[in-house]
């Protein structure tokens, strides 16, 4: 197989907040050459880099808020979070969990620090990715999925180099714990010192990897901490090195190739959809929340 290139590496951008618990660089589709188009079907990569948080009485966070057409995937690395949503679901991912919202038809979310946290306060790291649903599934009844770390297929990188964890899509024949709607491949590294491991994704997919944690070398080129990879369309295999203890999240999907029209918390395909979906949230169709965590 042919050597899948760089295309182009990223700092992280300015931070900012989203309410008052989630320091977030906005990478997807913040940064320049990182549109929606570009990154199909990854709509948006919001990466909130390690941030200490002293103890508090109330837990910090966002209340409730819409969203419709597409899915929220959100990673926890340190600390952990509470979601509670308008279908009743609801639950806490802590350290290496992820939670899978699938907003589809409209659904109302929030998402705080979990009160653990919250009373002992400490290091919080995490990413939320925004995954596009196509036109077919956009009005899909929603759903939610916790992935606890242990219900996560891991796979050993040889000459115990690390671990992948397969969160979606598949990683030497060893399938994802996540259920998706198109061709979504979300993997998990956690590399020692000099650990290497390959990846091999088709040449179309959108394939991207962040580090979150320590520095790598991928095709020759260092990779700091935070940094963002994007790849060539051109190519499969890629090889990363991992210089420290190093944890990566790649990500690599397949293209939906449909219209995309987004505005703040809705991803349609057409303007006569967003429009729809506004005066469905207004009308009260996403159904109803307290605005604080319970």
């Amino acid at each position: 197989m042919d050597r899948k290139e760089i295309e182009k590496i990223f700092a992280p951008p300015a931070p900012h907040m989203v309410g008052d618990g989630f320091k977030m660089h906005n990478f997807i589709p913040g940064v320049s050459r990182l549109d929606m188009k570009r990154m199909d079907p990854f709509l948006v990569l919001d990466y909130g880099s390690k941030m200490y948080f002293s103890p508090a009485d109330k837990p910090r966070g966002v209340g409730c808020h819409p969203h419709r057409g597409f899915e929220t995937v959100t990673i926890a690395y340190h600390g952990s979070v509470a979601h509670e949503d308008s279908t009743g679901a609801g639950g806490i991912i802590n350290e290496g969990d992820v939670q899978w919202m699938t907003a589809a038809k409209g659904i109302l979310h929030k998402e705080f620090h979990s009160k653990e946290f919250t009373q002992k306060g400490g290091d919080f790291q995490m990413i939320q990715l925004w995954v596009n649903l196509p036109a077919a599934h956009k009005m899909s009844k929603p759903g939610y999925q916790t992935l606890k770390n242990n219900e996560i297929p891991k796979v050993d990188i040889e000459n115990q180099g690390g671990i992948v964890e397969v969160i979606s899509g598949e990683y030497k024949g060893i399938k994802g714990a996540a259920r998706t709607y198109t061709s979504v491949n979300l993997l998990n590294t956690k590399l020692n010192q000099n650990g290497k491991v390959k990846f091999s994704f088709p040449a179309n997919y959108n394939t991207a990897l962040i580090v979150v944690e320590g520095s790598v070398m991928i095709n020759g080129e260092k990779i700091p901490g935070d940094y963002f990879v994007l790849f060539k369309n051109e190519g499969e295999e890629f090889i990363v090195e991992a210089l420290e203890n190093s944890v990566i999240l790649t990500m690599s999907g397949e293209p939906i190739h449909e219209p995309i029209a987004a505005h703040g918390p809705f991803v349609m395909n057409t303007r006569e959809e967003l429009m729809e979906a506004f005066q469905d949230y207004n009308t009260g169709k996403f159904g109803y929340m307290e605005e604080n965590l319970n």
